[in-house]
């Protein structure tokens, strides 16, 4: 057994997991999992560079991880950065802090690696799963950008777009500094549009209708399915492999979308990070279900994290 410790930073949030790893079976054995929102994404979809607070935020929580990291006397450590990162100018301004911080240089992965990770996590512990069909098509909404990704046992096609919740949300929802609650209607139009344009760039790429199973990543998908489950806190457990239909998927977003920050803060399994970037993720589900016909999706909290997680093991 490896003692290993993968680090997923995005655009909304950065996440840890601590396992033991068996390099002749691949299984992980998690020790610890935990997840910080620092919205390292502030505002690079209108500056193209990462802010000085944002990244004072994420190296916060890299000092704590830095903790617990030793803690458990983790031998092997990855750092994998997603979208936020890809895009900003002054990128090596956070790889030298990270560096100074963890001992390792993140890495700036592309979209495509994102896709792959992603669909191992969340499809690893399928495998052998005789009441879902294959081929899966796994979503994984982040804050910048969503991976779709097309798969049996392995990865047959996959597309990164830039319809993550943050960047719709800053894009779209955000007016004098101030996320309009609730957003009017030519706002709502326009993201949605923004969200069908980037899903016909993923079709020319993945095959979003062949898939027999939708697979749902990320704290979009699993605080929707939350509030459909009428979860009173938030529980990886009950949300695990849980299936939300589209109706109520359908129901959650008219709800969001007509509700205020203080309603939506109020709901028992918000992280009070998604309070103001829940609804354009839960549009971005929503519109996928409809482009793929998908009559449930079916909810993972096993993602990117444990993919980078089974490439150390």
């Amino acid at each position: 057994m490896t003692r290993v410790a993968a680090i997923d930073c995005g655009t909304n949030s950065i996440r840890l997991l601590v396992a033991d790893a068996d390099p002749a079976t691949g299984e992980l054995v998690e020790l610890d999992r935990r997840m910080e929102i620092v919205r390292l994404g502030q505002g690079v979809d209108r500056t193209g560079r990462l802010a000085p607070e944002a990244l004072e935020r994420t190296f916060a929580a890299c000092r704590q991880y830095a903790e617990v990291v030793k803690e458990h006397g983790a031998e092997k450590i990855r750092f994998v950065a997603t979208s936020a990162s890809r895009d900003a100018e002054n990128r090596d301004e956070f790889v030298r802090g990270v560096l100074d911080i963890l001992g390792v240089e993140p890495e700036v992965i592309t979209g495509d690696q994102e896709a792959e990770f992603s669909f191992t996590g969340a499809t690893k512990e399928l495998e052998g799963s005789d009441h879902l069909a294959k081929p899966y098509l796994v979503v994984d909404i982040g804050g910048g950008s969503t991976e779709f990704v097309v798969g049996d046992d392995h990865v047959l096609a996959a597309r990164s777009v830039d319809i993550g919740c943050v960047r719709m949300t800053e894009r779209h929802l955000v007016h004098d500094g101030v996320v309009t609650d609730p957003p009017t209607p030519d706002r709502i139009t326009a993201i949605r549009a923004d969200i069908e344009a980037a899903l016909d760039l993923a079709e020319e790429t993945v095959p979003l209708g062949d898939a027999a199973t939708l697979v749902g990543l990320a704290g979009t998908v699993t605080t929707v399915a939350a509030i459909a489950l009428g979860l009173a806190e938030y529980d990886s457990e009950a949300i695990h492999h849980s299936r939300i239909s589209f109706d109520q998927v359908q129901e959650i977003t008219g709800r969001l979308l007509a509700s205020t920050h203080a309603e939506r803060a109020a709901i028992p399994a918000m992280h009070p990070g998604r309070v103001d970037v829940i609804t354009a993720g839960a549009l971005v589900l929503l519109a996928v279900m409809e482009r793929t016909g998908a009559r449930e999706v079916v909810v993972s909290e096993h993602d990117i994290l444990d993919g980078i997680g089974w490439s150390i093991a």
